[in-house]
């Protein structure tokens, strides 16, 4: 597999969702555009956008810019930054925003930044007026290769991440991977977590072009745009096949459900980042999957090595100020979505690149397990 190379036209990765099928637009510079496909989209709609106070520092003006150039009304709600926004308060205030904007069910929301306000935005949106249709221009590599597709939004509880939401998918994805290179490296790394992913869960031989050409994506040359589509073919085939998560899509979960535990016990903050916790989470699935007998060694020692060079954590001991005790990590464990009757499930795998829902686990043996982690 290799990168093409740029190409004059933007990469378009449709979401097959019988009526309502949509695109994810993928280029540098689409930003400029954004008015004029809203307009094809929706003649006459309104537009309030829902962004961040980092994200309406550097691209707030030039999005209403694009909005007004095409004759599009638009009014904006900024929330603080980071995953402490994803709450029932913010939430509250992001929906009474939109209703004070009279935005109306034929007028549109525009989620501008990252996972957080993707989340949030498409979760007010699916509940405004009983549901309002919405843009994603994800700002973030983990929003243009994840967040932003499928429809999965929501908001933290108290007692774990994404517990409250709603699948609401959006009507168009805008992906402009110019506005990736404002990012701080830290983040771009988080975000590449979930590139890394869709390697890992079924695609080897992605998985393979990813340890080669890693640095390009990095540097921003036509590996990135690459990546990103390629990531995006992916879950989009997955959600067309099993858009409410019944079966295939938990697939996409793969070290989700470690690195959820570990993020909410680090307080959602700036200690895990998500994507990290992904990242770590991934690595203790293949040591998992490993231990159970399922994978050979030397592939869950390839996946953490590749995720240690690009500086992503694979050991407990990475995470500032520590990990919570086995006892608080089960109970958040205990608290993940695909729990059924109170059975855990996690996804496994039997190789890089096969990837496999595994129900029943026995907690004991999660339990020993994170004890041999957490005292490594």
């Amino acid at each position: 597999m290799t990168a093409p190379l740029r190409r004059n036209e933007p990469i378009t990765v449709e979401v097959a969702l019988a009526e309502r099928t949509y695109d994810i637009v993928i280029d540098r510079g689409l930003l400029a555009s954004l008015g004029a496909r809203i307009k094809a989209l929706r003649p006459g709609a309104r537009t309030v956008i829902v962004t961040d106070e980092n994200v309406a520092g550097k691209h707030l003006a030039a999005t209403q810019a694009a909005l007004a150039s095409a004759g599009i009304e638009s009014s904006a709600i900024v929330v603080p930054p980071g995953e402490g926004s994803k709450n029932i308060a913010t939430f509250e205030r992001v929906c009474e925003g939109i209703i004070a904007a009279r935005i109306e069910r034929g007028d549109l929301a525009i989620a501008l930044g990252g996972g957080v306000i993707g989340d949030l935005a498409g979760f007010a949106s699916a509940s405004v007026r009983r549901g309002l249709d919405f843009v994603q221009v994800p700002t973030t590599l983990l929003a243009q290769v994840d967040s932003s597709v499928g429809g999965k939004t929501g908001i933290n509880s108290r007692q774990g991440k994404n517990l409250i939401g709603a699948f609401h998918q959006p009507v168009l994805v805008i992906a402009d991977t110019a506005l990736l290179d404002t990012l701080p490296k830290r983040e771009f790394r988080a975000g590449y977590a979930e590139v890394a992913k869709y390697g890992l869960l079924g695609d080897a031989a992605f998985f393979a072009w990813l340890e080669a050409n890693w640095q390009d994506i990095f540097a921003g040359g036509s590996a990135r745009e690459h990546a990103i589509a390629v990531s995006c073919r992916a879950k989009a085939g997955v959600v067309a096949r099993d858009e409410r998560e019944t079966g295939e899509r938990a697939l996409l979960n793969l070290g989700h459900t470690f690195g959820h535990a570990f993020e909410a016990g680090c307080g959602f903050s700036d200690r895990l980042l998500h994507g990290e916790a992904v990242a770590l989470g991934m690595v203790m699935a293949f040591d998992f999957s490993a231990r159970k007998g399922l994978v050979a060694p030397a592939d869950a020692a390839r996946a953490r090595q590749h995720l240690a060079a690009v500086g992503l954590p694979t050991h407990v001991k990475d995470v500032a100020g520590g990990v919570p005790n086995v006892d608080v990590l089960m109970n958040l464990i205990a608290q993940d979505k695909k729990v059924k009757r109170g059975k855990l499930t996690f996804i496994l795998v039997r190789g890089i690149g096969q990837a496999f829902v595994e129900s029943n686990v026995d907690p004991a043996e999660v339990r020993a397990f994170l004890a041999e982690q957490v005292t490594a």
